[in-house]
């Protein structure tokens, strides 16, 4: 029972890391027993659950950070520089993606062979929920059923938004579409194993209107691999772990002219007066895109953002400095990923009002 660690006088503060259903259930009451928080992600499992944490974590004045430790990456810290320089002029589109190829992958974790309703406090986890007879699937492979989790929105694209909202300073998206299906591990499990999902970003003083498009598949024959690419007008810039890579690449000042275009079409005599007229208006500089060597960064190889990310909350408890990830924006990180899912449940665009943090119907 969670509440007897509660109600201990000599904890300061707790690491929630249970399934996704108990996440505000318990931060709530760890709050009020005058407990700092540090909750796994997703912050809530319902979107409906998030005003009242963020409301708990107020009265408390307590420290809570959500565990998302790519919002303390060097590589995310040091892209957000970049990018806030004009490295790759303005953005335009974010395109980020999970791809995993093995059962622990997709969340098939190996089960205690003693599990058993004899082992297994089944009507606690449960509680408040319909009665259902115990499923050690339920229970280990939480993760795969949406009574108990999230799926890959929230387990997964939540990283991926919560690295692009620190990068662009961005509240969220205004539109949410997710799509997907159950591809490959027909395990039991009610939530898609590949998800794709697309989301308007507003102009906002901090950031120009943008896309993002998330990807999530679990088998996928490019194997485990992931990253994500912010791509803007002149340049690209690849997330990859702790570093990142520019590509740097300029239109040329020139319009450009024949090839795609009908000049070729038009009588000779013609064409060679547009030609004359354009490189005497366009020097043969002006007709070159212009490009510059790639921009690299690598973290050192002894930076780890987990233990850089529980650093933050440690010294918030100690000294109650802000944290790097408060509930407000682990909140705006997780919300447009449980959109992801009702959007993929019931077939339809969510619309979200990010700066408010409500649901628009």
């Amino acid at each position: 029972d969670y509440r007897e660690i509660l109600n201990r006088k000599d904890i300061d503060a707790v690491i929630i890391a249970t399934a996704d259903l108990w996440h505000a259930r318990i931060s709530m009451d760890a709050l009020k027993a005058g407990k700092a928080v540090y909750c796994e992600k997703p912050m809530v499992h319902q979107i409906a659950e998030g005003a009242g944490v963020i409301d708990a974590w107020q009265k408390s004045k307590k420290t809570m950070q959500i565990g998302s430790q790519r919002v303390s990456s060097l590589g995310v810290l040091k892209a957000r520089e970049a990018i806030k320089n004009g490295a790759i002029g303005q953005l335009a589109m974010v395109v980020a993606n999970f791809d995993r190829q093995s059962a622990l992958g997709a969340w098939e974790y190996t089960m205690p062979p003693d599990a058993s309703p004899a082992t297994v406090d089944w009507k606690r986890y449960i509680a408040g929920m319909k009665d259902e007879p115990y499923d050690p699937k339920k229970f280990f492979w939480w993760r795969n059923y949406k009574e108990f989790g999230t799926g890959v929105a929230g387990d997964l694209f939540v990283h991926l938004l919560s690295g692009i909202h620190v990068i662009t300073d961005s509240k969220g998206p205004e539109k949410i579409y997710a799509s997907g299906q159950i591809s490959y591990w027909n395990d039991g499990r009610n939530v898609p194993d590949v998800m794709a999902g697309i989301m308007q970003y507003p102009k906002t003083p901090e950031h120009p209107p943008f896309q993002v498009m998330l990807r999530v598949d679990f088998i996928s024959g490019n194997s485990e691999s992931g990253g994500t690419q912010f791509i803007g007008s002149e340049g690209v810039l690849t997330l990859e772990g702790d570093g990142y890579t520019i590509r740097h690449h300029k239109m040329s000042k020139a319009p450009g002219i024949g090839g795609w275009d009908a000049l070729e079409t038009y009588p000779k005599q013609m064409q060679e007066e547009l030609m004359k007229a354009y490189n005497q208006k366009w020097s043969a500089a002006d007709q070159k895109d212009q490009s510059e060597p790639d921009t690299v960064f690598r973290a050192p190889d002894d930076f780890n953002a987990d233990l850089e990310h529980f650093g933050h909350f440690f010294e918030g408890v100690r000294n109650g400095t802000p944290v790097v990830e408060d509930p407000v924006f682990g909140f705006r990180a997780a919300a447009p990923c449980l959109a992801a899912n009702d959007s993929y449940f019931e077939n339809k665009i969510i619309h979200w009002d990010p700066v408010n943090m409500k649901l628009i119907h």
